[in-house]
């Protein structure tokens, strides 16, 4: 089992910046794929951005160029940096990990509320 935690989400005005974390623990594989998904009210969930245990990352159109992820492999963390941010970047915004077969973990989300 996993265990993931968010934090960092709240209320900002357009044109604001938030940064999300995500601490992870519990039986961790080398391997794999840490992700932000959102879900705004009467959507279904959305992935936002993923990277790899290797570095790779993979950002959703409506975010490049506004949002950075990265990740701390030895701290087992994961940051979501929101810049520019928008009233339709509202949503709850889960962390996620996807260990390859090993299983795949949801936290319990965090609130972003963006007011215009």
């Amino acid at each position: 089992q996993v265990q993931l935690v968010e934090s960092g989400g709240g209320l900002v005005q357009a044109g604001g910046s938030l940064r999300l974390s995500c601490a992870a623990s519990g039986s961790i594989f080398s391997i794999n794929v840490m992700g932000w998904y959102r879900q705004a009210p009467g959507k279904q969930r959305e992935l936002v951005a993923s990277i790899t245990s290797g570095g790779r990352i993979n950002y959703a159109d409506s975010v490049k160029g506004r949002f950075t992820i990265s990740r701390d492999n030895t701290a087992n963390m994961v940051y979501l940096q929101t810049n520019s941010l928008k009233p339709e970047d509202t949503a709850v915004y889960y962390c996620n990990i996807n260990q390859l077969g090993r299983g795949t973990f949801w936290g319990q989300g965090t609130q972003v509320t963006v007011s215009s």
